[in-house]
């Protein structure tokens, strides 16, 4: 038995959208919700963001977005496009011509606010780039950036502000018979963001780009975009995610994957199921589990693993995961397989012989695939 089985009180219903590409990835339409992150190099240092796009690759980043500023960067980014092992989003604001510079550099796709553009001609130029060189656009609403007018409509950034900034630019769009896009709308605020992508579904059946924006450091933002993500995809929403943090862009790449895993939307790599740890345990829960995650870090193939220090909820946890071990007496625990005991080991050989383990099972999991 495996946490990989689906059962029907874990199957989350997704919202229909339509399919559309971001490079060979496919977005939206019923596809696997992909993650994505950003660089924070200079883009115009192609080596320095070349080298961190395979990073965050390395690490399961099936989309990354980099800032186009300046010609400097739509420069470099011809040689980052050919060099990306995974697709690129350029990152533009207002300037039309850096958006045709990374069309015409192989960016798989644009996010832009088509609004900010310019003028119609400028708008329509863009298009026309996007159309000739096969690039998808992503239209990014974000509640710190909303035009100037909507702001003094409603006086804040709010749900309808963001909406109607939403319709505003899908329109742009479709008058020019561009239906190649996907859409966010964007908040720092989690109760703002849910309401906006909530009644988003109501305007546009384009695949959505889910975040939370500047969500704040590792861990605060990881718990703050857990539950603002944890929301939206709770309800079906979201085809492609981000989680925007203080942090290197892998630590997003990896805290996208955690969210979608505890969703039972994407599985990828070890999940160690392990318990807090207390005056029962075994042996130390905590370090053990640091260990392993750092020495498995290499498995991409979905695997299960319980570490529980003691045999109060072990044995139980053990019969939904791959492989298990749930500490007992005398320096001993017990190796648990496919939910079945096995065998017993000695609690301080246990790291290199579960690692073992896991990479024997993700040998047998990667033939069957």
């Amino acid at each position: 038995m495996s946490l990989d089985s689906v059962r029907p009180w874990r199957q989350i219903s997704r919202r229909k959208s339509r399919e559309i590409s971001v490079g060979d990835v496919k977005i939206g339409g019923g596809n696997p919700i992909s993650v994505q992150t950003m660089t924070n190099t200079i883009t115009a240092d192609a080596k320095q963001t070349i080298a961190q796009v395979k990073n965050c690759a390395e690490a399961g980043a099936e989309i990354v977005r980099v800032s186009c500023p300046d010609t400097d960067s739509t420069v470099a980014l011809k040689e980052i496009c050919k060099t990306s092992p995974v697709p690129i989003v350029a990152d533009i604001h207002f300037h039309y011509k850096r958006a045709i510079e990374a069309a015409e550099a192989g960016a798989a796709c644009l996010r832009i606010n088509p609004g900010n553009i310019g003028n119609n001609e400028k708008i329509r130029d863009v298009i026309k780039a996007a159309k000739d060189f096969g690039c998808s656009i992503r239209i990014g609403i974000n509640a710190g950036s909303i035009e100037k007018d909507l702001l003094e409509k409603y006086r804040e950034p709010c749900p309808e502000a963001l909406l109607e900034s939403a319709k505003r630019n899908i329109g742009i769009l479709e008058d020019n018979d561009f239906f190649e896009f996907k859409i966010s709308v964007k908040a720092s605020d989690v109760f703002l963001a849910v309401a906006a992508y909530s009644d988003l579904v109501n305007i546009t059946d384009a695949p959505f780009h889910i975040g939370i924006t500047e969500a704040g450091s590792f861990f605060s933002g990881t718990v703050k975009s857990a539950i603002g993500l944890g929301n939206l995809l709770w309800a079906g929403l979201g085809d492609t995610v981000r989680v925007s943090l203080s942090a290197d862009p892998v630590e997003e790449v990896k805290a996208g994957y955690e969210i979608l895993k505890s969703l039972n939307l994407r599985h990828r790599g070890v999940q160690i199921i392990s318990c807090p740890s207390c005056a029962r345990q075994g042996f130390d829960v905590i370090k053990t589990v640091e260990i392993l995650e750092k020495k498995l870090e290499h498995i991409k193939t979905p695997i299960s693993l319980s570490i529980i220090g003691c045999v109060v909820n072990g044995p139980g946890e053990a019969l939904m995961t791959d492989i298990g071990f749930t500490g007992g007496g005398a320096g001993t625990g017990m190796i648990y397989r496919l939910g079945k005991t096995d065998h017993k080991l000695d609690n301080d050989k246990m790291i290199d012989h579960i690692v073992g383990l896991v990479e024997q099972r993700a040998k047998e999991l990667s033939k069957k695939l």
